[in-house]
């Protein structure tokens, strides 16, 4: 087990160094290309490139990784007088992140036992919590909908996924005040790199290939109705592997902790079906919503 364990370790900081060595290249090869129109431009284009990589990627991940990491499982599901400690560290955790209200942190530091206390932790995380965290990776499934349906680069898609999917897991870990094990990390790695490979591959998605050639026939006059599918159907694409990694997420930090790799693979795919449609619902009310406020900013000014 301690061998596997330090195998999805080794795994998840060879994606990271292999994602590393993809974005120099293409940083560089970018930088060339600059550097025909201006030097100066080149350099402002690596400086960007900088700071774009500590906001977006590196203080994201740093936040994740130093931030401590509880076994979530023994706190929901097992009761042990030995785990005492660890739920009022859990609750402290929680209070010092202001990931709970003042009255479940009452109703928490009330609690006289490790089975009062642990009762405590499951109702919160369960009632509380894991609806703002649902709410979270809604949130930037939506955005990476929006994203990459917008941008006609598999190459910008790629860097957006992983970016956002980074985010997501930062502001969980975040609201948690805790987060998965370096094991389960490095599973989650692979599981956002995989994700951002299948956003860079759908750039060649070919709309004669996802619906039938009857309909293709019959649609192939209308303007802008094949580009316009085929984006959609990337950026929901998109939208669903990262419910799925946000679900897997969520799953990691609470009481799933007893089912297998293979139950939360299938749970977490059946939950992210369950959500996609919310979220698609919100992608297409967004760019109504934002031309109504700028026609009405529009018209305010008028009258003033």
């Amino acid at each position: 087990m301690k061998k596997v364990k330090k195998l999805w370790i080794v795994v998840g900081i060879g994606i990271m160094i292999f994602f590393m060595i993809i974005l120099i290249s293409d940083i560089i090869a970018a930088g060339e290309k600059i550097r025909k129109i201006s030097p100066y431009l080149e350099y402002g284009f690596y400086v960007l490139t900088v700071l774009l990589f500590y906001f977006l990627i590196f203080n994201p991940l740093r936040i994740i990784l130093f931030s401590p990491s509880f076994s979530i499982v023994t706190v929901v599901d097992e009761e042990n007088e030995k785990n005492l400690k660890v739920y009022k560290r859990i609750v402290k955790t929680l209070k010092d992140a202001k990931s709970i209200n003042e009255d479940d942190v009452k109703r928490l530091e009330s609690c006289e036992t490790s089975g009062e206390l642990r009762e405590e932790l499951s109702l919160v995380f369960n009632s509380s919590i894991k609806k703002e965290i649902n709410r979270i990776i809604r949130k930037n499934a939506k955005t990476v909908l929006v994203s990459t349906a917008i941008c006609q680069s598999g190459k910008l898609d790629m860097y957006t996924v992983i970016s956002i999917n980074i985010k997501m897991i930062k502001e969980i870990v975040v609201k948690c005040g805790f987060r998965p094990s370096y094991p389960k990390l490095g599973k989650l790695a692979v599981r956002v790199f995989s994700t951002a490979l299948i956003a860079e591959s759908l750039e060649g998605l070919d709309f004669s290939d996802i619906f039938p050639q009857s309909t293709v026939n019959y649609l192939a006059d209308v303007p802008l109705v094949k580009p316009i599918a085929t984006s959609l159907i990337g950026g929901i694409s998109n939208a669903l592997l990262t419910l799925r990694v946000g679900v897997v997420t969520r799953n990691y930090l609470f009481s799933e902790g007893k089912l297998n790799k293979d139950e939360i693979r299938t749970r977490a795919i059946k939950e992210s079906l369950k959500i996609i449609p919310g979220v698609i619902k919100d992608a297409f009310a967004y760019f109504p919503n934002k031309i109504i406020k700028a026609f009405t900013k529009n018209k305010t000014e008028e009258t003033d």
